[in-house]
């Protein structure tokens, strides 16, 4: 069952991103501060919810939160910065646009840079254990499955209204039929051997 980490008088924000794995789009976080009395059900680390669910949860949580953001890193930033702290960077964006100062940040995963003079708590898997974090899994998920859609609309032959920018066979082979576009990284192994390649 998920909790809350602080006491009821403590403003916790969640912290979580989507996409790290992804060869292509940007990586999305999301910050999130729930009341302390929120509750659902359904509620849990997105990668364990439907699509359908994590869509219903969506628009709860935004409505319910004390406040919540969505913030990105772009394909050329994550090459510049390398996935991990372009995930990092994406949470220090989400964090500065909360309209309420949390007291503590709760993040996914077991590194990050501090941010501003907040006290921040790393939690492996956090996004399965702590309400907030796992709220924040969700619009970071939601939102950038939208985003992909929306990609997908430009470029459809990489198959990203299916595969969101993961590295899928389909998604691999239309990068080596026709190349990398705009919204690929390029830091990233495009191609790779396991992919049965036509010779050429």
């Amino acid at each position: 069952m998920l909790s809350r980490f602080s006491s009821e008088e403590i403003l916790e924000a969640g912290c979580d991103e989507a996409g790290r794995g992804c060869l292509a789009g940007p990586v999305v976080a999301a910050a999130v501060i729930l009341p302390p009395d929120f509750h659902h059900p359904l509620l849990d680390d997105s990668k364990k919810l439907s699509e359908k669910n994590r869509e219903m949860l969506r628009p709860i949580i935004e409505s319910e939160a004390i406040a919540w953001e969505v913030a990105l890193c772009t394909p050329a930033e994550v090459d510049r910065l390398n996935i991990l702290w372009a995930s990092v960077e994406a949470m220090h964006r989400a964090v500065r646009g909360l309209v309420v100062r949390p007291d503590v940040l709760l993040i996914d995963g077991n590194r990050f840079k501090p941010y501003d003079d907040i006290p921040h708590h790393c939690m492996v898997k956090g996004d399965g254990r702590f309400l907030a974090i796992a709220a924040a899994s969700i619009l970071a998920k939601t939102h950038r499955d939208e985003m992909m859609r929306s990609l997908h609309d430009e470029f459809p032959q990489y198959g990203w209204l299916k595969n969101k920018g993961y590295p899928t066979k389909k998604h691999r082979s239309a990068i080596y039929e026709i190349g990398a576009c705009k919204h690929h990284r390029k830091s990233f192994t495009l191609l790779q051997l396991q992919i049965d390649f036509p010779a050429s």
